[in-house]
């Protein structure tokens, strides 16, 4: 193992990045931007990625097509629902990974009206997969394979990492962890050289490709050219508590973003048509259910 890592190139890190707070609004108590959906290029396939806290309002039944979201409780207790029948409750820890695809119309709202604290990432669907079936999968915090090493634990939540296989039904191919280190602990995480990667410290402070970062900042890394696999290393100092670093990386899709609302298409036609199916109950009908006791 160690001369198959030694040959692997290792990643540098193209920029380190503050979450932007954005305040409160008529849906959330308080907001932080990770990821804006402003340079789309140097996100690719990432959108957006934001911080949500919220209580009596939330997000009542809106649409969305064309994307799939990853939703990460961090705190308090999400209620979801959609107009396919699914709902339930996911508690601190869990994800949901949704295929929003030709169309949906859900809700996440705080479990009686107490309190929910989530992080939300957006992944583009290319052009060919922007349309297929719509779809949920709740993977458990306590339900997801974990890989352990000396000081380090993974949590993996999609693809595969060092044959640990996470259970994310996704349709573009996503790498996603929790990485937990211990203090004093390095660590090579292996991913593919054609990813895009971004590791947001959620605890703590790490040395990442050799740039600290700390709690609330995002470091990202580039696609490696001419290459299979790539090492981003991962460093904690001394402390009295463990580091948790959420990290995420998938080949850029490569193709035109544009954004309407709810909707990412690649023009500004397919985000007309869009609203123009909504409205026309092509998105099925809009739910009714009451909210979970």
């Amino acid at each position: 193992m160690q001369q198959i890592i030694e040959s692997v190139p290792r990643r540098t890190i193209a920029r380190v990045e503050d979450k932007v707070h954005m305040g409160p609004d008529v849906q959330v108590d308080d907001r932080n931007a990770i990821i804006a959906p402003t340079n789309q290029r140097a996100t690719d396939p990432f959108i957006l990625l934001a911080e949500d806290w919220f209580s009596t309002n939330g997000f009542d039944w809106h649409p969305h097509r064309g994307l799939e979201t990853v939703t990460y409780v961090v705190d308090g207790v999400l209620e979801h629902g959609d107009n396919l029948g699914n709902d339930g409750a996911l508690a601190a820890g869990d994800v949901q990974w949704m295929t929003a695809g030709r169309g949906i119309i859900h809700r996440e709202m705080a479990f009686r009206n107490e309190r929910a604290h989530i992080l939300q990432l957006w992944l583009n669907l290319p052009r060919a997969m922007k349309m297929v079936e719509t779809r949920y999968r709740d993977l458990r915090a306590a339900a997801r394979p974990v890989l352990a090493r000396k000081g380090v634990r993974l949590d993996v939540i999609s693809g595969s990492i060092d044959g640990v296989a996470g259970r994310a039904a996704n349709h573009w191919p996503i790498t996603g962890a929790i990485i937990t280190l211990e203090p004093n602990t390095s660590y090579d995480h292996v991913l593919p050289a054609r990813d895009r990667a971004f590791f947001h410290v959620l605890a703590g402070k790490v040395v990442i490709g050799g740039r600290v970062v700390r709690e609330g900042q995002t470091a990202w890394s580039d696609p490696v050219p001419r290459a299979t696999a790539s090492i981003v290393d991962l460093t904690t100092r001394d402390g009295d508590r463990p580091s948790v670093v959420m990290t995420y990386s998938g080949q850029p899709v490569g193709e035109p973003v544009v954004m309407g609302g709810p909707f990412v298409m690649n023009s500004k036609a397919e985000i007309e048509q869009a609203f123009r199916d909504l409205h026309a109950g092509r998105f099925g009908p809009m739910p009714q259910r009451a909210r979970l006791q």
